[in-house]
């Protein structure tokens, strides 16, 4: 059950509010009851505690609930117009990108692109990046050299669950680890 609320809530909350008939505010926040009332409409809970559990179990803590509970979003991955407001802040030095083998030739042409999404998502260690990439068959590992980015005057914003965002990786800060 969890997992069909998570993908909902993901689409929704992402891509298509108006799937589920919500509104998103410019920080991409929508109001719990009418998020409630989407999940009924779909049959998937009417329990505020499986929305709660879904936020709380969700491997990648994709989504939060405001401090007061009365709204939800997704942290990242917004194919649909918001401001996050994350903060600018400086990478270490490495950072790490999930792919597969498919995709290589055109990153390191091209670089990362955010794709249909509002920035490149990147992982602070080997670990979530393999995991990211194994979404889509046998993970690579890259290494962006995130320092040399920040030196160079890229900006790096940090989300709430630890993912570093920026608008683009070009190839020279680009590796294969």
């Amino acid at each position: 059950m969890t997992r069909k609320i998570s993908k909902a809530l993901s689409y929704w909350l992402r891509h298509a509010p108006e799937a589920g008939g919500l509104t998103l505010d410019e920080t991409g926040w929508a109001p719990v009851p009418d998020v409630m009332a989407a999940l009924a409409r779909e049959g998937l809970t009417e329990s505020r505690a499986d929305l709660e559990r879904t936020v709380a179990e969700s491997d990648k803590q994709r989504f939060e609930l405001s401090e007061d509970g009365a709204r939800i979003r997704c942290r990242q991955g917004h194919s649909v117009e918001v401001d996050l407001d994350w903060p600018a802040a400086q990478p270490p030095e490495w950072l790490f990108h999930g792919t597969v083998e498919r995709f290589l030739d055109p990153i390191f042409a091209e670089g990362l692109k955010p794709m249909s999404r509002h920035h490149v998502h990147l992982s602070p260690d080997v670990e979530t990046a393999t995991r990211v990439g194994a979404r889509r068959g046998d993970a690579v590992i890259l290494r962006i050299a995130a320092g040399a980015m920040a030196q160079a005057g890229i900006v790096f914003r940090l989300s709430s669950n630890g993912v570093w965002l920026t608008d683009a990786v070009p190839p020279a800060y680009i590796a294969r680890d």
